[in-house]
C-alpha cells in the first residue's frame, strides 16, 4: 500500500510549480498588471474578483474568499483529495510521487480498509444488477415508480435491490470462510450466533453468517470521494424496522457522513446551499424534482461533525424538518449544534413543514420550483427560529418573562465563536429583553458558576442498559441499529450471579438451521460510550479517547508514556487510532508545537482529520471547579494525571467487555467452560 507523501516532497513540488498554467488551464486567465484575473470558478459573478498572482503563487476571490496554492486549487475545483491533487500537479511536472514507509500496522489497516472499499462496491454493483434482473425486481421498481423516481434518477443515486433469501450476497461475494468474515466486517453480513461458542460449534472453512439485508431497497452511502462506504435499506415487506442502515464499520461513521452530499457536489459547481433533511427519499425525491443540493444524517440527531462536513462546501444550510413535535426537537438540535460553527459568513435557516408533510411528499404535492420559493419566502433565519423557539409559552412583556428569556437564551449564545454575528445576536437579545448586553454577560457567568458547583458534587452513574427516551422514527429514516427489541431470556446458572447482561433479537424467525442473531452485544467503545468517569482533578467533557487526543495536542510530551500503541492502531475505533499515529508522530519530533503538528497533519491526512484535531484543539479540557482530593486537599489540574486516568477507563471497558464475551460464550456452551475460562469467571465474580 501506498504510505504518505514526504512532506520535503510537497515543499519542492510546490516550489517548481508555476499556479499561472495550473489555472489558466480550466479558468482563462487575463493579465492585470503584475497579476492575472478571471471570473471566479466557485461563484457567479459577471465582474471579475478573482486573482492569481505569480510572484506568492497564491489564488484569491474577493468576491468569495476562496483562496489557496496550485495544490488548494486543484482540490477544489477538480474536486480531488489532497493525495491524488498531489499526484496530479506532479504529473503534469512528469515527477514520480515517493512515498514514506508505513509501519506493518499501518499497512494492515490501509489494506483492510482498502479490502471493505472494495467489497462494498462490488455489494452496491450486485444490489443494482438485481434491481433490473431478479425476479422480484418488478415490486421494488413499482414501489419507486409510486414514489414518483425515475430510472435516470435511481440509476445516478446507484439505487438497488437486496432479494429476499438468507445468503444471496453471501453466495455472491463470500466464495470463502475468510471472504465471508470481511463481509461481517464491512457490515454486510451478521454471524449466527451458534457459531460464537466453543471449538464444536465452529467448522473450519464453512461460513458461519446470513446476509444483513434482505428484501429491501437499497440506497448506498458515498463517501466525499464518491466510494461506497455503507447501505441503507427500505423494507419491502413488513418487517421491521423499515428503514436499516448498516452498523459502523472501519470505514463507516454515521456521525461524519451525509447522504447525498458526494451526488450533491457532482450536479453544482458551486453548493450556493444544502438543504438537510432526515431520510433517504426526502433527498432522491428532491433530485427527481431538480432540487439537486439535499443532504440527509444517517439515521442520527444532526451533530457538530455533519455541520462542519456541510459547511466545508456551502456558506448557507438550510435544515427542512417535519413540522410535529419530533421535527421541532430534531430542529432544536441542529441548533445547538450549529452555533459553534457560526462564523461570520455563514447562513442558517430552518423550515418546518406542515405537519404531517416531509420534503419527498410535499415536493410531489407542489413541485420543485414552488418547494424551492417556499424556502427562500419561508425559511426562518436563526436568530428569528432561535429565538421564538425559547420564547414559547413566555410573555415577555412581562419582567419575569423577559429574565426567562435571557437566562435561556445567553449560555446558547456563548456558544457563537467571538466575530460580528455573535455581537449582532447579543444586541437582538438586549433589544428583546431591554437588557444591556454587560448584564446578558453576567447571566452567562452565573450559570457557568451554577453548572461548575453541580459538577463537584458526586455523580451518579447511569444504568448502561437503559434505553434513553428518544424520538418517534419517522418512516423513512433509517433505524438505530443496534437498539434491541426485546430483552433475552434470563441465563441459567452462574450467569445469574450477573446484573445488567444486554442482548438483542430479531422480530421474525430465520429457518430452522440459523439461531437467532444477537446485534445488541456490546462492544468496547459502547461500553466506554456509557462510562462515567470519575476523575481526581475535574469533570471531563470528552470521551475518554478524544480526551486522550486533545491532551497530547495541548501537552506533547505526554506521548512519550505510551510504551507500545499496537492496541490502539488495532483498535476499531477511529479515534483510538488517531490517538495512535500521533503518538508515533510525537515520538518522532518531539520538539513539534501544537502549530508544527497541525501543519504536519494537515498536510500528511488531508482536511476531515485536520479539522477534528482543530476542533480538539479548542476544547476545553477540563471543566467546573476542581473535586475534593485525598486528605480534604483540592488537587490542581495535572496533565499527566487525566492522561493516566484516560488509559485507564479504557482498561476497564476492555475488561467489562471481556466479562460480557466470557458470559455469552457460557450462554451458548451449556455452563460448559476450560479451565482457564472457569479462572477469568472466578476472577470477575471476586471483582
Amino acid at each position: 500500500m501506498a504510505g504518505k507523501i514526504p512532506q520535503y516532497f510537497i515543499d519542492d513540488l510546490l516550489a517548481r510549480a508555476d499556479i499561472v498554467p495550473v489555472v489558466d488551464s480550466r479558468v482563462k486567465l487575463r493579465k492585470t498588471g503584475k497579476n492575472y484575473s478571471a471570473c471566479c470558478p466557485f461563484h457567479d459573478e459577471k465582474t471579475p474578483s478573482f486573482t492569481v498572482s505569480p510572484d506568492k503563487q497564491f489564488y484569491y476571490c474577493f468576491g468569495c474568499g476562496a483562496s489557496g496554492n496550485a495544490v488548494g486549487f486543484l482540490m477544489e475545483y477538480d474536486r480531488l483529495p489532497f493525495p491524488e491533487a498531489v499526484e496530479k500537479l506532479a504529473a503534469s511536472l512528469s515527477l514520480e510521487v515517493p512515498r514514506e514507509q508505513l509501519a506493518p500496522g499501518q499497512v494492515k489497516r490501509q489494506q483492510e480498509s482498502q479490502n471493505l472499499y472494495q467489497l462494498t462496491e462490488k455489494a452496491a454493483e450486485y444490489y443494482r444488477a438485481q434491481l433490473k434482473d431478479h425476479q422480484v425486481a418488478a415490486r421494488a421498481i413499482t414501489y419507486l415508480k409510486n414514489r414518483g423516481l425515475s430510472g435516470a434518477i435511481a440509476k445516478e443515486f446507484g439505487i438497488g435491490l437486496a432479494p429476499p433469501g438468507w445468503d444471496n450476497l453471501l453466495n455472491q461475494l463470500a466464495t470463502s470462510a475468510e471472504k465471508a468474515d470481511q463481509l461481517e466486517r464491512a457490515g454486510l453480513a451478521i454471524r449466527r450466533q451458534d457459531s460464537d461458542g466453543g471449538q464444536g460449534k465452529q467448522e473450519p472453512g464453512r461460513r458461519h453468517h446470513y446476509d444483513r439485508f434482505r428484501n429491501r431497497i437499497m440506497f448506498p452511502i458515498r463517501d466525499q470521494r464518491g466510494r461506497t462506504i455503507a447501505f441503507g435499506g427500505r423494507v419491502l415487506g413488513d418487517d421491521k424496522p423499515k428503514y436499516l442502515n448498516s452498523p459502523e464499520t472501519p470505514i463507516f461513521h454515521k456521525g461524519r457522513e451525509l447522504y447525498g452530499l458526494w451526488e450533491a457536489r457532482q450536479a453544482n459547481r458551486e453548493l450556493k446551499r444544502l438543504i438537510v433533511v432526515e431520510g433517504y427519499m426526502d433527498v432522491v425525491a428532491l433530485a427527481q424534482y431538480d432540487i439537486r443540493c439535499a443532504v440527509a444524517t444517517l439515521g442520527t440527531a444532526c451533530g457538530e461533525d455533519h455541520i462542519q462536513l456541510a459547511f466545508r462546501h456551502t456558506q448557507e444550510l438550510v435544515f427542512c424538518f417535519d413540522g410535529d413535535q419530533a421535527g421541532r426537537t430534531a430542529a432544536r438540535r441542529a441548533l445547538e449544534a450549529a452555533l459553534p460553527q457560526m462564523q461570520d459568513g455563514r447562513s442558517l435557516r430552518f423550515l418546518l413543514l406542515p405537519e404531517g408533510e416531509d420534503p419527498d411528499t410535499l415536493v410531489r404535492q407542489i413541485g420543485g420550483e414552488r418547494f424551492d420559493q417556499l424556502i427562500d419566502e419561508q425559511g426562518r433565519p436563526l436568530e428569528d427560529f432561535m429565538f421564538d423557539l425559547l420564547g414559547e409559552g413566555i410573555n415577555v412583556q412581562t419582567m419575569d418573562g423577559r429574565a426567562r428569556l435571557s437566562k435561556a437564551a445567553a449560555p446558547l449564545l456563548d456558544l457563537l465563536p467571538a466575530g460580528v454575528y455573535r455581537q449582532l445576536m447579543f444586541q437582538q437579545l438586549a433589544r428583546r429583553t431591554g437588557l444591556e448586553q454587560d448584564m446578558l454577560e453576567e447571566i452567562i457567568a452565573t450559570e457557568k458558576a451554577r453548572t461548575a458547583k453541580l459538577a463537584q458534587q458526586p455523580v451518579q452513574p447511569p444504568q448502561l442498559h437503559k434505553q434513553p427516551h428518544e424520538r418517534p422514527a419517522r418512516s423513512d429514516v433509517p433505524a438505530e441499529q443496534h437498539q434491541p427489541t426485546s430483552a433475552p431470556p434470563p441465563m441459567p446458572g452462574a450467569a445469574d450471579e450477573y446484573e445488567g447482561y444486554e442482548g438483542g433479537y430479531q422480530d421474525f424467525a430465520p429457518p430452522a438451521d440459523y439461531d437467532y442473531p444477537d446485534e445488541g452485544q456490546p462492544t468496547a467503545e459502547s461500553e466506554r460510550s456509557h462510562q462515567v468517569p470519575t476523575r481526581r482533578s475535574g469533570q471531563y467533557r470528552l470521551p475518554a479517547e478524544r480526551m486522550l487526543i486533545a491532551l497530547l495536542l495541548h501537552h506533547p510530551q505526554l506521548a512519550q508514556l505510551i510504551d507500545d500503541d499496537t492496541r490502539f492502531r488495532n483498535s476499531a475505533d477511529a479515534d483510538l487510532q488517531l490517538f495512535a499515529e500521533l503518538v508515533e508522530v510525537l515520538k518522532t519530533r518531539p520538539e513539534y508545537n501544537l502549530n508544527q503538528l497541525l501543519g504536519h497533519w494537515r498536510a500528511h491526512h488531508g482536511a476531515d482529520s485536520f479539522d477534528t484535531l482543530a476542533k480538539l484543539a479548542n476544547s476545553q479540557l477540563v471543566t467546573g471547579a476542581r473535586m475534593l482530593a485525598i486528605n480534604g486537599q483540592y488537587q490542581e489540574y495535572d496533565p499527566q494525571t487525566e492522561f493516566c486516568d484516560c488509559l485507564r477507563s479504557l482498561d476497564q471497558a476492555t475488561e467489562k467487555l471481556r466479562k460480557r464475551e466470557l458470559l455469552d460464550q457460557l450462554r451458548s456452551t451449556g455452563n460448559q467452560l476450560g479451565e482457564e475460562q472457569l479462572a477469568l469467571l472466578a476472577q470477575f465474580r471476586r471483582k
